[in-house]
This record gives structure tokens, sequence and C-alpha cells, in this order.
């Protein structure tokens, strides 16, 4: 997930034709996975489907794909012959969308969706977790990010700034905290311990595998060890600190927005119920499961979008 909020909006040539969509799509697209779900011209969710990444750093004409092979695996599973691309609304929650270029160069490249709006995934998972109602998300999956939406309609977003500067209690962000952990162990700043051990094996099992394993890393493979810091945190002091602290960046998301504790906030992503227990106890008792997530996010946007556009 990526800071801003960059957003495109229905096509207005077709929103003021009044194109009739029989079909919604609703689109969660990130670096490892698409995820949609198809619904009826009412809302009615119909069916799921999935396909490759479509984060728009891996390129915007294989986002299209990715998504249109998740479009048809969705009417697959509901038993529907896929209809031409002009019968479908289409909104998107993508990763990378705020780089202006990127946006601009996902819309040229659009095959012929009647109506399509995008939008951050953090945007879309702040829809889909609160129904489309005034809230708080912090997802926490590779990377990090939290947004509020105020009940005046006004947006903003805190973190994602990008790994390594930033994605705070993101996967990424705490298997660079195990590296580093497992490099004060090998250099004997630090005693070594089951966190260390498990590190040192998955990176190779000796200090120059362990520089080969560094020189090739990236934010995806520094989230692989995320596991092994949850796994030790009952017999190393070094991984339960490293778990408090992300419960502390939580918290201090939190804090910044919503500082009144006034509106629901939902964790979201696939460490949310795993960090859960290192949040802060008043923090811990304001946190809820989400009511909805990404791909149902961006299904409210088109469909905002699609109404907006026959006002």
């Amino acid at each position: 997930m990526a800071q801003g909020n960059s957003s495109l909006s229905v096509d207005p040539g077709i929103a003021a034709a009044g194109a009739v969509c029989t079909y919604l799509i609703g689109v969660d697209g990130g670096g490892t996975g698409t995820r949609v779900v198809l619904a009826n011209a009412d809302g009615v969710l119909l069916s799921r489907g999935a396909g490759g990444p479509s984060g728009l750093v891996h390129g915007r004409q294989r986002a299209w794909e990715a998504i249109l092979a998740a479009t048809r695996e969705a009417f697959e599973q509901a038993g529907l012959v896929m209809p031409a691309l002009s019968q479908i609304a289409m909104g998107c929650g993508l990763a990378g969308i705020n780089n202006a270029q990127w946006a601009a160069e996902f819309t040229v490249c659009n095959p012929g969706v009647a109506a399509l709006a995008a939008e951050t995934d953090a945007y879309t998972t702040l829809l889909g977790a609160h129904r489309g109602q005034p809230g708080v998300v912090i997802a926490l999956g590779t990377g990090s990010v939290g947004e509020v939406l105020q009940p005046d309609g006004q947006r903003r977003e805190v973190g994602g700034w990008g790994f390594p500067v930033s994605d705070e209690a993101s996967g990424a962000w705490l298997g660079m905290r195990a590296a580093n952990h497992l490099q004060r162990a090998l250099d004997g700043r630090t005693a070594p311990d089951t966190l260390s051990a498990a590190v040192l094996q998955h990176c190779g099992g000796d200090k120059d595998a362990v520089f080969a394993w560094l020189g090739q890393a990236n934010q995806t493979r520094y989230a692989e060890l995320a596991p092994l810091v949850l796994a030790a945190t009952g017999s190393s002091a070094a991984a339960s600190r490293i778990l408090q602290d992300a419960g502390l960046e939580v918290q201090a998301m939190a804090d910044a927005l919503d500082p009144q504790h006034q509106l629901p906030l939902a964790l979201c992503g696939g460490l949310a119920a795993a960090l859960k227990p290192y949040l802060p106890a008043d923090l811990q008792a304001r946190a809820q499961a989400p009511l909805g997530d990404s791909a149902e996010g961006a299904l409210i946007l088109i469909q905002r979008r699609v109404q907006l556009g026959r006002q």
C-alpha cells in the first residue's frame, strides 16, 4: 500500500451518456495477487475471482491482464458467460495508483470497461472495512498504512511511505528487525537465541549465505521472516520486543488518525490477527474486525461513481 489519495473518475463521456452497466466489478489489486468481486447492477454480490499481481509497479498492461483473468474466473464461478467489457463498470483499489504517470498509463490501457474508478488500495480497504461509513482502518500486511474517513467526507492517510523508510509494524518491518537481530548475534553484540537461529537457517545457515541473502532481499523477502518472529515469541526476548514495538507503532498510527478515539477502528491485512495481542490494552479493546474487504470497498467505490454519473 502506498501514500496518497490519487483517484481516477468514471469516464465522463460514458457517465454523461447514462450508460447502463449489467455488472459491477470490485478489484483489490496488490503486488502479490488480485482479488475481485462480481455483483449485478443492483450491487448484489454474485461471486469472487482471483488472479496474479496487479500492483502497478509490475506494469500497467500486466495489471489489466491480471484483473481480466480474475474477472473471467468470477463469471465462471457464478455460472455466467462473461459479457462484453462495455457492459461492465469496474472499481479498483490498486497499489501504486498514487503514481500519477502509472495511473494515467493504467487508464490509457483500459481494454473497454464502460466505467472505471480507481483509488489507492488503502482507501478501498477503508470503504470495505466500514461499509462506506466513517471510520479508521490500519492495514498490516507485507506493508502497512492507515487511513481515516471523517463524517464530513474528509480523508487522511498516515504511513505507507514505502519500505524500508516506512511500513512500520508490517511483515517487511518485522523481518528487517529480525535480520538485524541475527546480524548482532553473529557479531557477538547480543546473545544468540531461537529467533536468530531460525533466521540464520532461513537465510542459508552461515554468514556467507546471510550476506548473499541480504544482497537479494527486498520487501517481500523480508516479510518472509515475519512468521519466524511470531513463532519465537515464547522463547526469544528479542522477538517479544519486536512485536511490542510493532504494537506501539500501530498505536501511533491510530492516534494520528483519530486523536479523540471517536471513530470505529478496524485492523485489516494478513498480520492483523497475529499482531492484535501485542497492541496496548486500550487499542486492543477498540480494534474490531473489518466488515468487508478491499474488493468489496472497490465495489462500493464504483457504485457511488456510477450513481454520481447518472445524476
